[in-house]
Order: C-alpha cells, then sequence, then structure tokens
C-alpha cells in the first residue's frame, strides 16, 4: 500500500482528504481480514473518491479553472465539468475539460483525471438495471490504487508546488 505521508502533494491537500484517503488504506487492509464476505466493496473506495474530488476542487481553483464562488459552493459539479462530452452549449462556463486539455496541451491528463472519477466514483456510487457494479476486494484496492495514482500525476503534470498553510 501507499506511503502517503511522503507524496509531494501531502501537505498541498486539506486535513480531512487526508483522512479521508487514509480511510480508505485502513478499508483495504482490514476488510481483507474479515471473515465475513460482501457483495460489493465500493465502501472501501468511497472515502478516496471524495478526497479526489476535493483534490480536483483544489486544483482546479489554484489553476483558475474555477472560481471561490465554484469552489464553496453546492452548485459546481465535478462530474460535470471533466466530462468531455460535456454539451457545447455549457463547455465554456461550466467546463474544466477544455482548459485542462489547452493548459496541458494535450488531452492525456484531461482524460486520466476523467477516467479516474469516472471508475473510482461515478460508475461505483450508481445504480442502473441491468448493469452490474458492484466490486470485490480486489477491485476496490486497485480502485484505491487508481485514485492515488492519479493525484500523483495530476499534482507533477500541473506542476502544482505550493504547499497549503494547514501543514502536512
Amino acid at each position: 500500500m501507499h506511503q502517503l505521508k511522503d507524496k509531494p502533494w501531502w501537505g498541498y491537500i486539506h486535513e480531512d482528504l487526508r483522512e479521508l484517503l487514509q480511510e480508505s488504506l485502513v478499508l483495504c487492509q482490514k476488510a481483507a481480514t474479515w471473515d465475513e464476505r460482501f457483495h460489493d466493496y465500493a465502501f472501501v473506495v468511497f472515502p478516496a473518491a471524495k478526497a479526489y474530488e476535493g483534490f480536483l476542487k483544489t486544483l482546479f481553483l489554484d489553476l483558475g479553472f474555477i472560481t471561490e464562488g465554484d469552489f464553496y459552493g453546492r452548485r459546481f459539479r465535478i462530474g460535470r465539468s471533466l466530462n468531455p462530452a460535456l454539451e457545447a452549449r455549457y463547455r465554456e462556463k461550466e467546463g474544466v475539460y477544455d482548459r485542462l486539455v489547452d493548459f496541458r496541451g494535450g488531452r492525456e491528463l484531461a482524460d486520466k483525471l476523467w477516467d479516474a472519477w469516472r471508475e473510482c466514483r461515478n460508475i461505483l456510487f450508481h445504480w442502473f438495471p441491468n448493469e452490474r457494479n458492484a466490486i470485490d476486494l480486489k477491485e476496490a484496492k486497485a480502485k484505491v490504487d487508481m485514485v492515488v495514482s492519479t493525484i500523483d500525476l495530476a499534482f507533477k503534470e500541473c506542476k502544482i508546488n505550493r504547499v497549503k498553510e494547514q501543514g502536512s
């Protein structure tokens, strides 16, 4: 598992996000020791997915892609803003995907951020008839790893070097 405190972004993210990431790692370890087995281990991924949302909002604010009103408000939605298929009439005002593509000079990072969001949050936490979105513990661990590695990538690619005042 990850040594999160050694990550270059550890001091960048809010304390509650650090706690959420650690919770997912603890759940990964503890769930492996439980006698009881579950149909769906999405609950293991949920804290990491929530932390990923907070990381992305912070990143987008720091990059100037969203306003403080978006960051602190209740209306801004990561899934909508990162969706590469967002309708044209919403893209300029609400979309972050195109801004990220322009910022990085290509789609690779934007696509990775979107894929992690879709796979580690949207697909897991919605239910649709005729779709099996339940995951086993091994898949849950892989999703938590995907969140952490995507944060690693985004922090590196966006060249964030500011550490927040809340400490490390």
